[in-house]
């Protein structure tokens, strides 16, 4: 697994809940193995969305399973300039993430940081605290799902990227799950989220 952005040291005394988000398809366009700068583009409302969570006293941590690097599509110089793109383009929109953690192995290697296991959760922990219950992951995928539902977090299927797609299979894969629940993007995500939440705190 990798690091391209460890938590603050405020972020080891944080008491509320974080969200998990994927990068591609949930914060930026997929482009499908993203590795050009100039091709990044941020979703909508991802910035303003991510600015709220941040006020609501959410960490923002970025959780990415990067295969093209172990595919030999990119090189790591390449995944470093798209990661400083998107870094400025949510620092310009007055937000970024509070962490970013990535594996940079293909499918086959064996790894355990490939969401989702659990190697991004493990690594992100070494510098960043955040109360389970009160956090979810938020992806376009079912592997994003898996990978929130394993830990006993909440997670939200978005249907940008890949998520209309995977759409079924999701929803064949945790049947009736309350913790699981599907958003037209990271703002719908995010307001699931809140309402999921309040709801706990009401029963």
């Amino acid at each position: 697994m990798a690091v391209w952005k460890s938590c603050p040291p405020s972020a080891l005394e944080h008491k509320g809940g974080a969200l998990f988000l994927d990068r591609d398809g949930v914060v930026v366009v997929d482009r499908g193995y993203l590795s050009d700068p100039d091709q990044v583009e941020l979703l909508p409302g991802v910035a303003d969305t991510m600015i709220a969570a941040t006020a609501a006293g959410y960490l923002l941590i970025g959780v990415s399973n990067q295969s093209g690097l172990g595919r030999g599509l990119f090189t790591p110089e390449d995944l470093e300039r798209v990661m400083v793109r998107i870094d400025l383009l949510l620092e310009k929109a007055g937000t970024g993430f509070d962490g970013f953690y990535y594996c940079p192995h293909a499918p086959g290697d064996g790894c355990e940081c490939r969401k989702p296991a659990a190697g991004l959760f493990e690594e992100a922990a070494k510098s960043c605290r955040w109360e389970p219950e009160g956090s979810w992951v938020v992806g376009d995928k079912s592997s994003d799902v898996a990978f929130g539902r394993n830990r006993g977090l909440g997670s939200v299927l978005v249907r940008t990227g890949y998520g209309a797609d995977q759409e079924g299979e999701v929803k064949r894969q945790w049947v009736d799950d309350p913790r699981v629940l599907f958003a037209d993007d990271l703002a719908a995500a995010f307001a699931a989220i809140r309402a999921a939440n309040l709801e706990d705190l009401e029963t």
